[in-house]
């Protein structure tokens, strides 16, 4: 894949999600992994030679997913966690962190250095704050390390490991915690950046400078920020809806990005609205941590 110029943003993949989210790199497959949210389905992208692949599977929501180090990938359903297989198509239940909760489902994730998933949950229908936040172990033992939450969004780790990020979409913030990788315990909870709306926090990712990349939802951007929370970077989109971002390609000098459709009263006003895209920011990412459970 190639650029027109450092910056320029392209369409690498133009489909019609309703709901795009999740996406992450794997360096072993050179691939990218994301989900469309509302269809419950999974998508592949093979950078060699531009392969796009649909995955349909029993779900009735996907909200994210993440590699799996023993192979194939964890998936963040509306009914837990589940294995899933894609080279025979197999999924295996893992873990139930809503139990009881049929309304619910889960939505951001990803797992820290220490082979932890974190994943947040809320209503599949309604705005109201009583989401929650999980750390799931490696053993799958859960533990509840946030609530109240309406939408779950923005998970990531500084470079160091010293700090969590996470923001509730519909509070219009991301907030830092500091963050021990040896216990995965989460300490004074701050405003890390403020949206005013309508734009608000989506997913993020992180750079080797330990810069915050995240997809500003309903603002057609994507805004870097330094480690202190102050604003860096602003990069338009021919999106309105941004929804996630990482760095991918070979040297993860690339910054691929899913947007949503479904928001639009009318999506022909917005060709490229649930379609991915890409850019080359001049920053490098970080590799993808591994659920090892």
């Amino acid at each position: 894949m190639t650029f027109a110029a450092m910056g320029a943003v392209e369409c690498i993949v133009r489909t019609q999600n309703a709901l795009g989210e999740g996406i992450i790199w794997c360096p072993r497959r050179q691939t990218l992994w994301w989900v469309d949210v509302l269809a419950g389905k999974v998508h592949e992208w093979r950078q060699a030679d531009t392969l796009h692949r649909t995955h349909d599977l029993p779900f009735r929501r996907i909200g994210s997913l993440a590699l799996r180090e023993r192979g194939g990938l964890l998936l963040a359903t509306e009914q837990g966690l589940f294995v899933w297989d894609p080279e025979t198509g197999s999924t295996a239940f893992a873990a139930a962190p809503e139990i009881g909760q049929p309304t619910h489902r889960l939505n951001d994730g990803r797992c820290d250095r220490a082979g932890r998933f974190w994943v947040g949950s809320m209503h599949d229908t309604e705005f109201v704050p009583d989401g929650k936040l999980f750390r799931v172990d490696r053993d799958l033992t859960v533990t509840t390390m946030a609530e109240r939450i309406v939408i779950p969004n923005s998970i990531a780790f500084s470079p160091d490991d010293r700090t969590f990020y996470f923001a509730d979409t519909r509070q219009y913030a991301i907030w830092a915690f500091d963050f021990d990788l040896a216990d995965g315990a989460l300490r004074n909870q701050r405003v890390f950046a403020r949206y005013a709306g309508p734009a608000r926090p989506d997913g993020s990712c992180i750079d080797t400078s330990g810069c915050l990349w995240n997809a500003s939802y309903a603002g057609g951007q994507i805004v870097r920020y330094t480690p202190d929370g102050r604003t860096d970077r602003v990069i338009d989109l021919p999106v309105s809806h941004p929804t996630c971002c990482c760095f991918g390609g070979r040297d993860l000098e690339i910054l691929f990005v899913t947007s949503a459709r479904f928001p639009l009263s009318d999506p022909s006003t917005e060709p490229l609205a649930g379609s991915v895209l890409a850019l080359r920011p001049g920053a490098q990412g970080l590799p993808e941590s591994t659920f090892k459970g």
